[in-house]
């Protein structure tokens, strides 16, 4: 069976540091070499399909913020 050309690929690479992501953001570091492998995991298993196509890596970062508790400054205490 062959791989679908046209699926976009989604590299989760988990918890990252401020400075990793900075240093991805300069062109550089670990999270970069991460990229770069996925990259060519692809191109090998597209074979002859990947040839004269260029690939764009799209990373994604997300930070999940802590939920506000609704009324938590106007009582302290609990009764």
């Amino acid at each position: 069976m062959e791989p679908i050309v046209n699926a976009p690929v989604v590299l989760d690479i988990g918890k990252a540091s401020r400075k990793s992501v900075r240093e991805l953001k300069a062109g550089g570091g670990k999270l970069l070499a991460d990229v770069q492998d996925a990259l060519i995991q692809v191109t090998t298993s597209l074979g002859d399909q990947a040839e004269g196509k260029q690939f764009v890596p799209v990373v994604l970062l997300y930070r999940r913020r802590a939920r506000r508790r609704k009324g938590a400054g106007l009582f302290p205490l609990v009764f």
